[in-house]
């Protein structure tokens, strides 16, 4: 040892977090944009509503603002009124949930405001346009007070209700890219459940958005088989889609059960309430029984494959489902059940849902191939 060298000190480890920080660090939600997916879903719904069904536009010669200085409505009820607030609250509440993050506490509530407000004024001017739409000021006036009323709830109890989600979707969703959207097309999924217009899980059917009339006449033994193959390929493309979108340490099996059993639940109680309670069970077919016990047999056997060959099956799948689905011939039996869906109403809903169930599998493909990529 060289005289007068100080002696080197011990370098002590650095001590681990305490205890009590760790939940707080692992408690943290991550940020999502599931606000915003469901805001803009939120928007084309509304705008769906609002102008439907598209036809028989027409000019008028007057200028599309001419409403806003009209007098009061001859005809108008408190309901009609009260609708047209209570739909614009879920735009406002999730529109000052997507912007947030502006500076200032008010600045998202004022922001979604606007866009609400916006909206409602566009969405008035085009009824101009359309002879079976009357554009309001009042209307206008109600949108534009629900748009305040949820931008103000979002504002006092958003934040802890976003953090609520945050971090449920931390916990049951996989850290893959943009499970957000996944989830949105599954919830699409699910809309189109509510129509007893459509094949049990039939998606993709294009015959009816493009006119076209069906390739294949009516048989029975025919119409069995296509429609066994439909929905046991929809059986394992949505099961497969939904494992995808799950964390590792939950049960799939199980969660995939219950999924199921919520999607054909939602089938038979919109079948009772839209149709006839007698007709609640209508879809239950024997070609579907089939082919819920093929697809779900198949589907239990391909969970134990790797993520990546899961989302490929998934993928083709769906491209047989479809194409299944454009040859399957309407049933003439259910036809008369479903004059009652087709009428008054349920007109919009219908139109809705149709377009829904047959754009799906056109959006869900893209999001299967881009997350097979990133996998």
């Amino acid at each position: 040892m060289t005289l007068g060298a100080t002696p080197m000190e011990p370098v002590l480890p650095t001590p681990p977090p305490e205890a009590d920080d760790l939940p707080a660090q692992q408690s943290r939600p991550q940020p999502t944009p599931l606000p915003l997916y469901l805001a803009l879903a939120y928007v084309v719904l509304i705008s769906y509503a609002s102008l439907y069904p598209f036809a028989n536009w027409r000019d008028l010669g007057i200028s599309p603002l001419a409403f806003l200085d009209a007098a009061w409505p001859r005809y108008w009820t408190a309901f009609d009124l009260s609708v047209n607030v209570i739909v614009y609250v879920p735009l406002g509440f999730l529109l000052a949930l997507t912007l947030r993050r502006l500076p200032g506490r008010w600045s998202a509530a004022l922001a979604a405001l606007c866009i609400g407000g916006l909206l409602s004024l566009t969405l008035e001017c085009l009824q101009n346009w359309l002879p079976t739409r009357v554009p309001s000021n009042l209307d206008l006036a109600c949108n534009t007070a629900g748009s305040a009323v949820g931008a103000v709830i979002a504002v006092w109890k958003g934040r802890p209700l976003f953090r609520r989600i945050g971090l449920l979707q931390q916990e049951m969703l996989a850290p893959i890219p943009h499970a957000e959207l996944g989830l949105m097309l599954i919830g699409m999924w699910l809309l189109t459940q509510l129509s007893p217009e459509t094949l049990l899980f039939g998606v993709g059917d294009l015959r009816q958005v493009l006119g076209l009339t069906p390739a294949v006449p009516y048989a029975a033994p025919a119409f069995f088989m296509l429609e066994t193959g439909v929905i046991a390929c929809n059986t394992i493309v949505i099961g497969l889609f939904a494992r995808t979108l799950l964390a590792d340490r939950t049960a799939p099996h199980l969660a995939l059960l219950a999924f199921f059993v919520v999607a054909l639940s939602i089938r038979t109680v919109a079948a009772a309430v839209l149709v006839a309670p007698q007709d609640a069970l209508v879809w239950l077919t024997p070609g579907a029984r089939l082919g819920l016990l093929i697809g779900g047999v198949l589907l239990s056997l391909l969970l134990l494959l790797p993520t990546a060959m899961r989302i490929a099956l998934a993928g083709v799948a769906l491209m047989a489902g479809t194409a299944l689905v454009n040859l399957t011939p309407p049933n003439p039996y259910s036809e008369a059940a479903l004059a009652t869906w087709r009428q008054g109403h349920f007109l919009n809903f219908n139109g809705l849902t149709r377009w829904v169930a047959s754009l799906w599998p056109f959006l869900a493909l893209p999001y299967l191939t881009a997350l097979g990529r990133r996998l």
